[in-house]
């Protein structure tokens, strides 16, 4: 069985774990104390800073190596879920940072509270936005901040799509599937 690379394999897993970590947190930072929830939003933000990053080395990695195939086995229709699933996957791995980003940039206290990375460093906010007038910022800040909220449903949404064909053709139909992007 043909798999995918190493370094492909770990910035897979490097990925999925960091949006995996960012929509828990966004489903527990609503019910922590008011002290926890600040702490809780910076961490999603540094984590969605460093998915974009990973996801830019996953892009780079991808174009310049090939996949293995798709088993021959599979329908038709399958391999163009497949592909249709990983284009709008990937398209959401980045469109889901950036909108973050650039609502984070538009918000009004941007420039008096810093985002750190991880309580490393701070991370540059996009100076365009923040130079904005404040009511255009602020219609920027929603704007994007319901996008991000929209765009995180269709994670869901393909995130089950991409897991559940995985398990299909690994448990349904007897496919080692799953071997493909396992480590080791």
């Amino acid at each position: 069985m043909p798999r995918y690379t190493g370094p492909a394999i770990a910035l897979h897993w490097l990925v999925a774990i960091g949006i995996i970590a960012n929509v828990a947190l966004a489903w527990i930072w609503p019910h922590l104390a008011d002290a926890q929830v600040r702490p809780a939003i910076d961490m999603h933000k540094s984590i969605g800073i460093t998915v974009l990053g990973l996801a830019i080395m996953r892009l780079l990695w991808r174009a310049t190596h090939r996949p293995p195939p798709l088993p021959t086995s599979y329908q038709r229709w399958e391999m163009t879920a497949s592909h249709i699933t990983h284009a709008l996957l990937y398209l959401l791995i980045f469109a889901m940072p950036l909108t973050g980003w650039i609502m984070d940039s538009a918000y009004k206290d941007a420039a008096t509270h810093p985002m750190l990375w991880f309580g490393l460093f701070q991370w540059p906010r996009i100076s365009l936005v923040m130079h904005l007038d404040p009511a255009v910022r602020d219609r920027i800040h929603d704007g994007f901040g319901a996008a991000h909220v929209w765009l995180s449903y269709a994670v869901y949404l393909l995130f089950t799509l991409h897991v559940a064909g995985a398990l299909k053709h690994q448990w349904w139909d007897k496919q080692r599937e799953l071997q493909r992007m396992m480590p080791g």
